[in-house]
């Protein structure tokens, strides 16, 4: 619990990053955000790869950790967002959905690309090796790919629509803007839930809860993740341009209600019998549902926010969502110690499934709401 505990703690920092960092960049422009989201995350990644152990500093080893991961959080809060942002208003004409899903599918690139350097240090190295300082070789390897981010982003050119404006807000401005706005910024939050509680749970959480819970060999766990990477892949891109044809309104109802019925059953059907074909099952299921509702919900929260505020507005409602989301290993470790339901997991997915149902209704209420994002 305090491990998850201190992973968790990064997203309390996302919403002032959403803030801070969101209002830079409707000032600015998006590429020098960019830029500086990297370079902050950078910093964050190093700081925990290189922090001394406890036998060596002590108490301010892990006070160092947390503050690296603090500071990720920071930066993380508006990384999300000022990329969609940037997606979207480059972006061809009837495309959006199918821009923007590939912010969320490079995340999934990342995700199966942790996990096999999980499986191989697991496999090389023994658990007291990995414990001492195996654990640091994935966050040095992630310091060595920052120069080559750089190049890439510094190569990008600053989006037309940005260029355009004529007014680009103050800090103040953005304030004002986004507090006119509370409420499209809270619906925007409760469709994000959903998306990060599931996201969490099928990445994050999925070798925790398959060794831990369910006493399957680390390997199988991180495999299965590898292949959820994978799955996640697929669909988010294929539920983008599906949005892009139909509407981002039916996609969200469909796989919300989706998700309602059926994840915590999924759920209870693998801890009646563990197996990894049973993992591997039920979180490609899972993984189907989240890819196919984030496809959509990524586009739309862009669309819902207003233009001159467009990037504080999406980090914050993304941000706010995952101070919840963000915690979802240790909610789902939590509600199985207190309940002693090993399926519990699947009703926090569910509640989180409630929530995007009810602000989808609530967005798109009306007719006008309704044909304002399609294919837009």
């Amino acid at each position: 619990m305090l491990s998850l505990s201190v992973f968790g703690a990064g997203f309390l920092m996302r919403p002032l990053g959403a803030i801070v960092l969101g209002a830079y960049i409707d000032h600015h422009g998006r590429r020098k955000g960019l830029i500086l989201t990297l370079s902050l995350m950078a910093l964050g990644t190093l700081t925990v790869a290189a922090i001394p152990g406890y036998a060596t500093i002590g108490v301010l080893a892990p006070a160092l950790v947390l503050l690296g991961r603090l500071l990720q959080g920071f930066s993380a809060g508006v990384e999300l967002g000022g990329v969609s942002v940037y997606l979207s208003e480059i972006a061809t004409k009837g495309n959006k959905g199918f821009y923007c899903s590939w912010q969320s599918g490079s995340q999934q690139v990342a995700v199966v690309f942790a996990a096999l350097i999980g499986v191989f240090l697991n496999r090389l190295l023994p658990a007291d090796q990995m414990t001492a300082w195996g654990w640091r070789v994935p966050f040095l390897i992630g310091c060595l790919i920052v120069p080559f981010l750089f190049l890439i982003r510094r190569s990008l050119k600053e989006t037309e629509e940005f260029l355009t404006k004529k007014h680009r807000p103050t800090v103040g401005e953005i304030f004002r803007s986004m507090a006119q706005n509370w409420g499209i910024v809270l619906g925007g939050m409760g469709m994000v839930i959903m998306t990060t509680v599931s996201f969490y749970m099928i990445t994050a959480y999925t070798p925790t809860f398959g060794k831990e819970v369910l006493k399957l060999s680390a390997i199988d766990t991180l495999i299965v993740t590898v292949c959820i990477g994978v799955s996640n892949l697929i669909w988010l891109p294929v539920s983008g341009a599906i949005s892009d044809r139909i509407g981002r309104r039916p996609v969200l109802l469909t796989f919300t209600i989706l998700t309602i019925l059926t994840s915590y059953p999924a759920v209870q059907w693998l801890v009646a019998d563990p197996s990894f074909a049973r993992l591997l099952m039920v979180e490609l299921w899972l993984s189907f549902l989240y890819g196919c509702y984030n496809g959509g919900m990524v586009v739309a929260l862009t669309e819902v926010m207003p233009s001159d505020v467009r990037t504080a507005g999406f980090s914050l409602a993304y941000s706010l969502a995952t101070t919840i989301g963000g915690f979802t290993p240790a909610i789902a470790t939590y509600l199985i110690h207190t309940t002693g339901n090993k399926a519990a997991p699947g009703l926090w997915m569910s509640v989180a499934a409630v929530c995007g149902l009810i602000a989808t209704l609530a967005l798109y209420r009306t007719p006008e709401a309704r044909n304002q994002y399609r294919a837009a």
